[in-house]
Order: structure tokens, then C-alpha cells, then sequence
């Protein structure tokens, strides 16, 4: 990379226990055993305040994981961001093929494995949380593409919209959503709430409200929102601004 042009200077904001954005600029390469030929950076983890640990990885032809993702209480998810080429995930016996947009959940009992048999390079988004379970109920594996998904007007406003990509029933403690906002849409009400959230920026640009600062943010930006973090975006700039993001829900809080 060599040596700077000017002062360092980031667009980085992380308040531990509260929200971050960590932009692309300023990530490092993490190695992650089990991950032969990925090449990864964690963006939210535990050290943070997070209860769940994302990963933005890029996957070179013939990687694969040589150790189980997920399972023994550990539920996963992989969405397919963008490249060329196929990747192949496997949970419980059954193998799944992706293409940009696709996803698989595994549940806490069905560790992943991932595996890029193509010749393209592309890009997922992995992400981890411990399992809550819920008696007589649970999660089971869940494969689809965001782009057979229908949208959704978002809380009475035609011009947000929302996709989900998981089932809401009782067995999953976890949903993952596709928001996206027509320029100059926002949200209804800026919200204080008990569920975290991982945002992952694909498309646009935006000024976030978190806590009490305005920030702003844009494409492959990824946002951490802690508990109770206020929240609320205003789209900007001359095209969509899309994120999907993470959202536990279905459980009470532990005392």
C-alpha cells in the first residue's frame, strides 16, 4: 500500500456497547481457522458488545472450510453479496448452490460447510450467534435468493420497502431483512429498541442517526446497532439505499 499522501484520517465510529460503522477503508485481513482460501475480516464480535459475530469474506476459487461453521448451540447464516461463479453450502446432509443474492440458514444443530467449486471470485457475509431455544419449538434450514423475494411497502410508506428472507415462527430466534429506501425515504419514527441489528450497505447512501449523532454512511459499509441504540436513516444521494440486516426477536430477556 505504501506510505501516506496526507494525515490518516478514517470515517471509522465505534462507541463500545452502543453502535458502530466500519467502513471498508481501515479493515484488516483476520485469519479464521477453518477457512482455506477466504480472505476475511470480522466486523462485529463480542469485543464490541455484540452478541453475534459477523464476518465480510472474499472467497477465491477452490476455498472451502475445512472445519464446521456453526452447530453444538451455534446457528449460521451466508448471503451470497456479489462475483462471478457458484458456491456450494452443505448443512445437515443436504447441499445448497448459490448465485448473487442467495442465502442459507443453518440451525444450531447443523454445522456448514462452504465450499467456491467455481472459477469466479465473490464475496458473503457470515454471521454466528448462540441459539435460544424454546421448548417444543425449532429452527430448521432455510435456503432462497433475495431476488425471487417480493418486496414489501415498509410501515405504511411507499417508498420503503422490505423482504424477509427467514420464517417468523417460534423456532427462530433470529430474522434477516433486506430494507431499502427510494432517495429521500426514511423511517417512520426514530427507534429505541431492545433487538441488535448488523447492517451490511449494498447500494446508496445515507445519513444514520445513532445514539445522537448523525453519520453518514454508504455502500459496503457495514453498521453495528447495539441495544437500544436510537435509530432512524434518511436516504440521500440519486439512487436506493439497501442494506440487509440481522434482528433477534422471539425470546424474552433473561434476569
Amino acid at each position: 500500500m505504501g506510505y501516506p499522501k496526507d494525515f490518516l484520517t478514517t470515517r471509522a465510529v465505534v462507541r463500545h456497547g452502543a453502535y458502530a460503522v466500519i467502513p471498508p477503508e481501515g479493515r484488516v485481513i483476520n485469519v479464521i481457522p477453518g477457512f482455506e482460501g477466504f480472505t476475511t475480516t470480522i466486523i462485529a464480535s463480542p469485543k464490541m458488545g455484540a452478541s453475534f459475530v459477523q464476518y465480510i469474506s472474499k472467497v477465491a476459487p477452490g476455498a472451502k472450510t475445512t472445519a464446521p461453521f456453526g452447530g453444538d448451540g451455534v446457528e449460521t447464516f451466508v448471503f451470497f453479496l456479489d462475483g462471478e461463479g457458484e458456491l456450494s453450502v452443505g448443512a445437515k446432509g443436504e447441499t445448497y448452490t448459490l448465485k448473487q443474492g442467495g442465502y442459507v440458514f443453518a440451525p444450531e444443530d447443523a454445522p456448514m460447510t462452504i465450499e467456491n467449486r467455481s472459477q469466479g471470485t465473490m464475496r458473503i457475509v457470515l454471521y454466528k450467534q448462540r441459539y435460544i431455544p424454546v421448548e417444543g419449538h425449532s429452527a430448521r434450514v432455510v435456503c432462497g435468493n433475495v431476488n425471487d423475494i417480493a418486496e414489501e411497502i415498509y410501515d405504511g410508506m411507499e417508498n420503503v420497502f422490505i423482504q424477509d428472507l427467514l420464517p417468523k415462527d417460534l423456532g427462530f430466534d433470529v430474522n434477516f431483512h433486506v430494507l431499502s429506501f427510494e432517495p429521500d425515504g426514511c423511517h417512520p419514527f426514530v427507534e429505541t429498541h431492545v433487538q441488535e441489528h448488523g447492517a451490511y450497505i449494498m447500494n446508496g447512501q445515507g445519513i444514520y442517526l445513532l445514539g445522537e449523532e448523525w453519520i453518514q454512511v454508504k455502500k459496503e459499509d457495514f453498521i453495528w446497532f447495539g441495544p437500544y441504540t436510537q435509530q432512524a436513516v434518511y436516504a440521500t444521494g440519486r439512487e436506493r439505499l439497501s442494506y440487509i440486516y440481522s434482528k433477534d426477536f422471539n425470546r424474552d430477556v433473561d434476569i
